[in-house]
């Protein structure tokens, strides 16, 4: 007997369809699950299986050998028409399944035990089930095992169309990031070939500068999967490329960082503070062409759990008025930086150009 449509068939569709599980490779985390569930309740077949518009499809099986079936001889298809939990101990005898050529023929499947798959609003998605080729009965802890291995699928499922999501989110955040990245520095551009004082073109500049070195930033760090930790030493590589870029060809650049997986908001606050720095000493630093050099140094301690920050350059140095570590917009943001880090700033200016250095405790990272 071929099972009827479940009441709710467009929505349970839609609902499988969108955990994308349909048609997709075998995979071990599934595998383990009917491996154990056959080894539990002693039987020659356990699957993962999924009822589609018109078939049966196998995401996991042990002992059967196929990956779908048609639904006119789906016993499954049956199943997620009834409750939770359903064990049929002679399908001979029961009479949705008596007829079907499955359980008649030599030798015949006898036994089935399925717990459902659910989704949202109970929608049956398919089922996880053992069966056997001869008339059994399961115990207890037999049936709980399968009704919690069921709860291990979909939580498996769920997990995945939630990161699925996340991403989709971080992915459409990152590109309408980047656009207004690109139309605020498209639109400085504009205004700074426009404007007519020499002093509002250097400014405008900066602003510039500052927001390429922002949008280099977000593409670095947000590209891709959206990792959660960032390789400092990599990181370190592609930020010395982007700044020796936007210097001029009297100041060379050297960055050197040691490999140490950071989280992206830390990473955030190294790249900004070593990008003040580098800006502001190219600018103050090496008047009328003055050739020089800017050393940054990203250092591994204490087997990685600190990172010191040492930046120096080796230019004309502090204005004699100047005090280290008051004023300026550079100053703050270092501040700032220092707070995200929670770490104090040294600045030593009392030979030729200022060295600044810091320490931090790497952030843990998740899982």
């Amino acid at each position: 007997m071929k099972a009827q449509p479940h009441p709710r068939q467009d929505e349970r569709l839609v609902l499988l369809r969108s955990y994308e599980i349909l048609d997709t490779d075998p995979e071990k985390d599934f595998d383990d699950l009917v491996q154990l569930a056959s080894q539990i309740c002693d039987t020659s077949i356990s699957v993962v299986n999924f009822i589609d518009e018109d078939r049966q499809w196998f995401k996991a099986e042990t002992g059967l050998g196929v990956r779908e079936t048609p639904l006119a001889t789906s016993l499954c298809s049956h199943v997620i028409l009834e409750s939770e939990f359903v064990e049929i101990a002679d399908t001979l005898q029961d009479p949705r399944m008596s007829d079907n050529p499955l359980c008649m023929g030599e030798p015949g499947l006898r036994f089935y035990a399925g717990a459902l798959l659910t989704g949202e609003d109970g929608l049956p998605l398919g089922t996880l089930c053992v069966l056997d080729y001869a008339p059994k009965v399961l115990t207890p802890l037999q049936r709980d095992t399968l009704r919690v291995l069921a709860r291990q699928v979909m939580a498996q499922l769920d997990m995945r169309k939630a990161l699925r999501s996340n991403t989709l989110l971080r992915q459409e955040v990152d590109h309408r990031t980047k656009n207004s990245l690109q139309s605020l520095s498209a639109l400085v551009s504009i205004q700074q070939r426009q404007a007519e004082q020499a002093e509002t073109k250097r400014a405008l500049g900066e602003v510039k500068a500052r927001l390429e070195a922002v949008a280099f930033l977000h593409e670095q760090l947000y590209r891709g999967s959206g990792a959660h930790a960032v390789d400092l030493a990599e990181y370190g590589r592609a930020l010395a490329a982007n700044l020796s870029a936007l210097l001029p060809e009297n100041v060379m650049l050297k960055l050197v960082a040691d490999p140490v997986e950071l989280l992206p908001a830390q990473a955030v606050a190294v790249g900004t503070l070593i990008n003040e720095f580098v800006a502001n000493a190219s600018k103050h630093g090496f008047p009328d062409g003055r050739a020089g050099r800017i050393d940054v140094s990203l250092d591994a301690l204490e087997h990685g759990r600190k990172v010191r920050i040492t930046c120096r350059d080796d230019g004309v140095g502090l204005p004699q008025d100047a005090e280290p570590g008051h004023g300026g917009l550079g100053m703050l943001i270092a501040q700032v930086v220092c707070a995200e880090l929670e770490a104090e700033l040294f600045i030593d200016a009392s030979e030729g150009g200022p060295v600044l250095s810091l320490e931090f405790d790497v952030a843990e990272l998740a899982g």
